[in-house]
């Protein structure tokens, strides 16, 4: 064989043999955004950072939160990105997070209504939801026990997008969301000043990476971030990642 030929052969099995990390999440910018896009997430680049180096490939796309937390259960995928621990205690968590979040309520800035802590107030609100997300123990039971009469689930491809647009239309009054991930949507939808924040329900709260508890490389992965995160906070690295989106390293 001729050594140009023999290279490319040797290229070719390399290539075929490398690892893949395979990620999915549903679109929950700037955590995570279009895999196809030049700033797909700070999670998304945070991901390569950590697992490139070590010959891991990510294989990153966009899939609804709730088919993806059944898929990386099911060990069919191995990650998910953007998730509390409330989400999905049953998943593998490093110790190391990677980012801190907090959820507001949002209403259309001309409402004059304040959240003043207690839940019970929500009852009458029509309050926007997202399928699967977790915002707490307390909070989760609560909507659920007043599903479809105070709070409304949209799910699949978009879902924010629906919310805001059903706020914006007058057919719910509030929404739950990341202060972080609204923002930027808003801002994407051309509407940033049509809404506001009436209150916090939680304090910033630590988000991770997660991944199947069923699969040998389980470990591993969550050792190589517990490993690589101080290295990437002390380099410059983090914030570098996080400069492209507007945010600080916490």
């Amino acid at each position: 064989m001729k050594p140009i030929v023999a290279l490319l052969a040797l290229q070719i099995s390399l290539t075929a043999s490398a690892e893949t990390l395979t990620i999915r999440a549903d679109d929950w910018f700037p955590m995570n955004g279009d895999p196809a896009s030049d700033k797909p997430g700070y999670m998304i680049e945070l991901a390569q950072a950590v697992f490139e180096p070590h010959g891991i490939n990510v294989d990153y796309q966009l899939m609804p939160w709730e088919r993806a937390l059944y898929e990386v259960r099911r060990g069919k995928i191995d990650c998910v990105v953007g998730a509390y621990k409330e989400d999905a205690p049953d998943l593998a968590f490093p110790e190391q997070s990677w980012g801190l979040d907090s959820v507001h309520f949002f209403i259309a800035r001309d409402d004059s209504w304040r959240f003043n802590g207690e839940l019970a107030q929500l009852l009458e609100r029509r309050t926007g939801m997202i399928s699967g997300y977790g915002y707490g123990e307390v909070f989760d039971a609560f909507a659920e026990q007043h599903k479809d009469q105070a709070f409304f689930f949209v799910s699949g491809d978009g879902a924010l997008d629906k919310n805001i647009k059903k706020l914006l239309a007058g057919r719910i009054d509030t929404l739950v969301e990341s202060e972080f991930v609204l923002g930027a949507k808003a801002k994407e939808m051309g509407v940033s000043g049509q809404l506001i924040s009436a209150g916090q329900l939680t304090e910033a709260t630590p988000m991770y990476i997660a991944c199947t508890p069923d699969s040998d490389k389980t470990a591993r992965y969550m050792q190589l971030v517990n490993d690589a995160m101080p290295q990437l906070k002390s380099s410059g690295k983090l914030q570098a990642i996080l400069d492209n989106y507007g945010l600080n390293a916490w």
